[in-house]
C-alpha cells in the first residue's frame, strides 16, 4: 500500500523503515501534523498513519476519502483524535495499537511517581549549580501511601504490578474488573471511595465524554488533602485551571503529567527560542511541586518496535482481507 505517516519524528521513521522490510508497503514521510491544513499533502494515499496530536476531524477525513484514502490507522491505543463517525460514513476504516507496551507506560509512571515525591528533579538541579544544600528535598516513601488506580486495563495492571514490590497499599478503581490484578489492589465501589482514601492517584483509562475533566473542581472536593496526581493517560482527563487552584489551595500537594489538554501545539517540537502563548500551561511551570514531561511515557525501543509492527501489520491485514487486525468502529465504542 502507499502509505502517508504524518508527525514522524526521527525514531518513528527508524522504527517504521526497519519494520517495513517483510510487509513492503510504500512510506512516504511527513513531520507535520495532519490537520486541515495540512490534508491535501494525503492525497493519492491508499492509508494514512497518524498519531495522538494529528486533528482528523470530518472536514479532514472529507478530503481523505476525496484523496482515495480507505484506511486511517494511529501510532498509539487510543482514537479520540479521529472522528468515527466521519470515518464510518466515507467508507474508511479506522485501526489503532491497542497494547505496544504497557510495561513502557507503567515504568514511566512510577518514575514520575519516585521523581516528584523524592524531589530528584529538583536535586539534580541544584547540583549542577553545585548546590548540595538538602534542605526543602524531603520526600516521602511510597510503602507509608495508598495509591488508587483509576482504569485497570492492560496499563493500569502493569502498574499495580510494579507498584506492588514497594509495599503500598493499592486501591483500585474500573466498571470492568481485571483479574489479573487479583491479590495486588483492591477494587471499591466508585470513584468517589477511590479519592477519598488515595494519597497518590494515578490516571489509566481512555478520554471519553464521560472521562473528560474527570477531576475538576466538582470532584476535586473528594480528594485527600495533599494529594498527588499522576496521569500518563490523556491530558483532558485533567481540568488544567482546577489543577492550578488545588495547587494554590495545597488540596493538591504533587502533580505529575505527562499530557495535557492543549498539547497538540506545544509537544514534540523544540520552542525553547519561544514565548509559550499557552497561560495555564505557562502558569503550571511556576510551581515546584508540578513535574511536567512531554508525553514521552511510551518512548522505548521495545515500544516502538511493537507500534512500528502492528500499524504495518493493520495495513497489510487490510490490503488483504478489508479489514484491520486491530480495527476500531463506531459500534464497538457505544457498546
Amino acid at each position: 500500500m502507499r502509505i502517508a505517516v504524518f508527525s514522524v519524528k526521527p525514531y518513528d521513521r527508524d522504527a517504521m523503515t526497519r519494520a517495513n522490510a517483510p510487509f513492503g508497503h510504500e512510506l512516504t514521510f511527513f513531520e507535520t501534523r495532519l490537520h486541515r491544513a495540512t490534508s491535501p499533502l494525503a492525497a493519492g494515499f491508499d492509508g494514512v498513519c497518524v498519531f495522538v496530536n494529528d486533528e482528523i476531524d470530518a472536514a479532514v477525513i472529507e478530503r481523505l476519502a476525496q484523496g482515495g484514502t480507505r484506511i486511517i490507522a494511529t501510532r498509539s491505543a487510543g482514537y479520540n483524535h479521529i472522528d468515527l463517525a466521519a470515518a464510518a460514513r466515507h467508507n474508511i476504516a479506522v485501526a489503532r495499537v491497542p497494547a505496544y507496551s504497557p510495561n513502557a507506560i507503567s515504568e514511566f509512571t512510577v518514575g514520575l511517581i519516585l521523581t516528584l515525591g523524592r524531589s530528584i528533579h529538583r536535586a539534580y538541579q541544584r547540583v549542577r549549580e553545585n548546590n548540595f544544600e538538602l534542605a526543602g528535598l524531603e520526600g516521602f516513601e511510597i510503602r507509608d501511601k495508598t495509591v488508587g488506580i483509576i482504569g485497570t486495563g492492560k496499563i493500569g495492571a502493569a502498574t499495580i504490578k510494579n507498584l506492588s514490590g514497594f509495599g503500598c497499599k493499592i486501591l483500585a478503581y474500573d466498571k470492568y474488573r481485571n483479574p489479573d490484578i487479583e491479590g495486588l489492589a483492591t477494587y471499591v465501589d466508585s470513584l468517589r471511595a477511590l479519592m477519598e482514601q488515595s494519597d497518590i492517584l494515578s490516571l489509566h483509562i481512555p478520554l471519553t465524554p464521560d472521562t473528560y475533566h474527570l477531576i475538576d473542581a466538582s470532584t476535586m472536593f473528594y480528594l485527600k488533602d495533599g494529594v498527588m496526581i499522576v496521569n500518563t493517560s490523556r491530558g483532558a482527563l485533567l481540568d488544567a485551571r482546577a489543577m492550578i487552584d488545588g495547587l494554590k489551595s495545597g488540596k493538591i500537594g504533587y502533580l505529575a503529567i505527562d499530557v495535557y489538554e492543549e498539547e497538540g501545539d506545544l509537544f514534540y517540537q523544540d520552542l525553547s527560542n519561544k514565548i509559550v502563548a499557552d497561560d495555564t500551561f505557562a502558569r503550571l511551570q511556576t510551581f515546584p511541586n508540578v513535574l511536567i514531561t512531554g508525553h514521552q511515557a511510551f518512548l522505548t525501543d521495545h515500544a516502538l518496535r511493537n507500534i512500528a509492527d502492528t500499524t504495518l501489520d493493520n495495513f497489510t491485514s487490510f490490503a488483504r482481507s478489508g479489514k484491520a487486525t486491530n480495527a476500531v468502529t463506531l459500534e464497538e465504542t457505544r457498546g
